[in-house]
């Protein structure tokens, strides 16, 4: 869609740049949703691509993703041989609903920031404890875990002006044993539930990361791998009948239903 309301596409070296943030201006990564729609109340954008960011970084501490890395940059990525974790970056681009045009510009920052319920780039780095780094326009860097970035149904902790800047996953959780589970309505639909676990390889620090199923990612954690028993009850605790996300792709019932359904496989699978 063309936007007949912009006005000045900015591409600034560096975020000094970019000057003091207006109401009217809007970030531009890969314009996937940006250009999906009319944007009425938009004149400016500033396109992050001539930031020239470094889409992917992999150190011993682990995997620096930044926010403008294109998905199939992602997908195409072959992390070292102890990060058993690393097919999981596949797995969950592939429950993407998306088109080939989608595929090749959308990025991982921009799934993130729109913060809907069944963002697989959410899931995905929510599940391996990643780290958003944020740049306010003024002031310091600050750094918020992906699993409390995102606040419930197309909202988060982003102030006015704030950017995303990148997601670090850390070794420990990239070298960690994985199994995940997906549902949809239908064969290429949007996710209903994407549910993922890791555990270390002698079965401590067990965590489960539910998405999709809620407004929000939802994280258990359990000191070992837990009995069928105690993660029934936690997921009880943690979510109750109205913690769930009810929309056209699925019943909050039945969005509940496959939750304990796709949870006690994927413990059965780690154990």
């Amino acid at each position: 869609m063309n936007l007949n309301t912009i006005a000045e596409v900015k591409r600034p070296s560096s975020p000094g740049e970019i000057g003091p943030w207006l109401p009217n201006y809007a970030w531009l990564a890969g314009g996937t949703w940006l250009f999906s729609e009319p944007q009425v109340a938009t004149d400016t954008l500033i396109d992050l691509d001539s930031l020239g960011w470094t889409p992917l970084a992999a150190t011993p501490d682990g995997l620096e993703i930044a926010a403008t890395c294109r998905v199939a940059d992602l997908h195409g990525f072959k992390g070292p041989a102890e990060w058993k974790a690393a097919p999981l970056f596949r797995d969950c681009i592939d429950a993407f609903l998306m088109s080939f045009k989608i595929w090749n510009a959308a990025t991982i920052g921009g799934n993130i920031v729109m913060s809907l319920p069944a963002g697989a780039m959410i899931s995905l780095t929510a599940a391996l404890e990643g780290v958003c780094t944020l740049w306010p326009c003024d002031g310091t860097p600050r750094t918020v875990p992906v699993v409390d970035f995102v606040t419930g149904n197309h909202t988060n902790v982003l102030r006015p002006g704030e950017l995303l800047r990148s997601i670090h996953l850390p070794a420990a959780a990239l070298t960690k044993r994985h199994a995940m589970r997906q549902m949809s309505l239908t064969r290429l639909g949007r996710s209903a539930a994407l549910i993922v676990a890791t555990v270390d390889d002698d079965g401590r620090d067990f965590l489960l990361t539910v998405t999709a199923a809620t407004p929000r990612p939802v994280q258990l954690r359990f000191e070992r791998t837990p009995t069928a028993t105690e993660l029934h009850l936690a997921i009880d605790e943690r979510l109750p009948p109205d913690g769930y996300f009810e929309d056209v792709h699925g019943s909050a019932a039945y969005k509940r239903h496959i939750t304990y359904y796709l949870a006690e496989q994927i413990r059965a699978e780690l154990a």
